[in-house]
């Protein structure tokens, strides 16, 4: 249950809590974490937990993320490099996290872990790519049944398109950085994706998993957690 506070909390110059945000958007405010030192991110999350919200912090390494358990407790996914304390309220519905190859894993975890620390129940799907269709074929049934489907995808970045056409419900695609030098770091696939012929694609930026998982929360439609 939510604590009577400010809307707004100034942290010693460094932070303005947004105490009103679940409320108002129906997610709770997200510390990035790259950039903040352990120290920063376990007093912002002090504050959110203590005005009734769940703290979660993305983009956290593993020696910050054992700082953090050490400063403050919680949870941490070394692979979805996210650390969180506090209650998961579920949410109503299924999202899938299909990803084109082994290494596109960090960002498809950090889009499954923020789902799951958000409340809502994930299938994953990992190597999947289109250097293979029959894999993803034999997977078609099982991301038919899903709300939602977030493609992760590196190299080329076709993954999206083909799922696309095999699904019935909107597909969230992330590009990641993943492929040889004209791969442009990302920017190929993130071009691939946004020219992609199959309708119904939402493309979010390189290697963004969490922009992805709130997308997705938000197409769910159910923008507070069922309790």
């Amino acid at each position: 249950m939510a604590v009577n506070r400010d809307p707004e909390e100034v942290l010693a110059a460094f932070a303005t809590v947004d105490h009103d945000r679940l409320r108002r958007t129906g997610l709770p405010e997200v510390v990035y974490g790259a950039g903040k030192s352990a120290a920063q991110i376990a007093v912002i999350a002090e504050s959110l937990v203590g005005g009734g919200q769940l703290a979660m912090a993305t983009r956290v390494d593993a020696e910050k993320g054992a700082a953090l358990l050490g400063r403050a407790g919680g949870t941490y996914a070394p692979l979805a490099q996210l650390w969180w304390r506090g209650d998961v309220v579920p949410r109503v519905g299924r999202v899938a996290v299909a990803c084109a190859g082994t290494s596109d894993l960090p960002v498809a975890e950090e889009a499954a872990a923020c789902l799951e620390v958000m409340g809502v129940s994930v299938l994953r799907v990992v190597d999947v790519g289109v250097a293979g269709l029959h894999r993803v074929l034999a997977r078609a049934e099982e991301l038919r049944a899903c709300d939602v489907v977030i493609v992760v995808a590196g190299m080329d970045g076709a993954l999206p398109g083909v799922i696309a056409g095999l699904v019935s419900g909107p597909v969230v695609a992330v590009p990641t950085s993943v492929g040889y030098g004209s791969s442009f770091g990302g920017l190929a696939a993130l071009l691939t994706m946004l020219n992609a012929c199959a309708p119904g694609i939402a493309v979010v930026n390189i290697d963004n998993g969490f922009g992805a998982a709130t997308l997705a929360v938000r197409m769910l439609g159910v923008g507070a957690a069922r309790r």
